[in-house]
């Protein structure tokens, strides 16, 4: 047998039991068990590291796997951590870029949130989740520093060409795709079909208010989230998944919906309050870390 059989063998053996570990930290994370997924990953991160096999995408997967754990549970410091090191592995990966400025946006450091929400969209324009952070950013910014707040935001990373994913609109016809709410421009000028989205909109959050009445928030969070891909214009349905949220402890995304709301009313009340609350949970110590 060669040397190079010899060698081979251990590093297989490694890639499989690290295959094993990162796929039951997805069954983990799928049963919302964030804390179980965790270990997996750090599991499969040692094991990785340990073995000597040279996979900067692996390692860099398995850090942004264990980074949107740690985001789930709150630990938005250990998630930025992992963020940083994924892309340290693989710059501009679109996950642990969406990943880190959703923690740094939690955590109130807004200028680094505006800054991998726009990168992200350097990377790939198609990304709505990045462009609505983006948006929100530069509502708070604004807010809090006038029209000078360009100028207090960290250096922008110039992301190569090479890694770029562009994007042509499809849906609009005059290149403006913020004029009307989400799911409006694929239907042109036509004002009935404008009014028939907006009303299946309607119908979509008033489904979810009567799943909230029952307490099955879960399934409430995806009406509220269909109503909002046709109008992303309604602030009480950011305000009632935001309620939703806080009731499955999902404390930043609550936070994230409420920020949202507050860019189209700042001064909703709730918003501020279910805000304040989900906050709140997110500075609580962890313990089952």
């Amino acid at each position: 047998m060669s040397g190079h059989s010899r060698g081979s063998a251990p590093q297989a053996a490694a890639a499989a039991a690290v295959l094993k570990l990162r796929s039951a930290g997805n069954d983990f994370f799928r049963h919302g068990q964030f804390g179980q997924a965790s270990a997996r990953y750090s599991d499969a991160i040692g094991k990785l590291r340990d073995s000597g096999v040279k996979s900067p995408e692996d390692l860099s997967v398995l850090y942004s796997n264990r980074a949107a754990c740690y985001l789930k549970i709150g630990s938005c410091s250990e998630c930025i951590k992992d963020c940083t090191a994924a892309l340290e592995l693989v710059p501009f990966a679109l996950k642990p870029l969406l990943r880190r400025a959703a923690a740094y946006e939690v955590l109130e450091r807004y200028r680094l949130a505006y800054v991998d929400y726009r990168t992200t969209i350097q990377v790939d324009s198609s990304v709505q989740a990045a462009q609505d952070g983006m948006n929100r950013m530069r509502k708070v910014l604004i807010e809090m520093e006038g029209d000078g707040w360009r100028q207090n935001l960290p250096r922008m990373p110039s992301v190569p060409l090479e890694v770029q994913r562009r994007w042509e609109p499809s849906a609009s016809v005059n290149g403006n795709t913020t004029a009307q709410p989400r799911g409006l421009q694929q239907n042109g000028g036509d004002t009935a079909s404008i009014s028939h989205i907006l009303e299946r909109a309607k119908s979509l959050k008033e489904e979810g208010n009567e799943l909230v009445k029952k307490g099955e928030h879960r399934k409430a969070v995806e009406k509220y989230s269909a109503s909002l891909k046709l109008n992303n214009k309604e602030c009480t349905t950011y305000t009632n998944r935001a309620l939703c949220h806080l009731f499955l402890k999902q404390y930043h995304e609550a936070i994230q919906d409420c920020t949202a709301a507050l860019g189209l009313d700042p001064k909703n009340l709730k918003a501020f309050y279910r805000r304040g609350q989900a906050r709140k949970e997110v500075k609580k110590p962890d313990l089952n870390q």
